[in-house]
């Protein structure tokens, strides 16, 4: 159902400037600009933090799971009985996503691809 790829949102000021001190002091490998999706991740990690500018709405977790296909993903974790808070959607850039809750409202990303 789902890879071994996943990515953590890490709520920054600067994501430009973020990404330039997780280069120079981590010695991470960071996401070309495309715009909002900035990431960092140490090389070989199958896992990336997204260095989002702004602030996380209450409950989202900032955490985004990868799958070959969202919609058979969301498929099957409806017949589980997980409620979705925004159900299986193409966006206007081109991804496909949804997001789910846990029990205790914490919401959890699903993306299709890798980070």
């Amino acid at each position: 159902m789902f890879s071994n790829d996943f990515s953590v949102a890490v709520m920054v000021s600067d994501a430009k400037k973020s990404a330039a001190w997780y280069k120079e002091k981590l010695g991470f490998e960071v996401s070309a600009d495309e715009g909002h999706w900035v990431t960092a991740w140490s090389k070989g990690a199958q896992w990336k933090l997204h260095l989002c500018e702004g602030k996380l709405e209450p409950g989202n977790t900032g955490i985004c799971l990868y799958t070959d296909n969202v919609e058979a993903t969301v498929s099957d974790l409806k017949k589980k009985g997980v409620k979705f808070s925004q159900d299986y959607t193409k966006t206007d850039w081109g991804g496909e996503i949804a997001k789910f809750d846990d029990p205790d409202g914490n919401v959890f990303w699903i993306s299709k691809g890798t980070p």
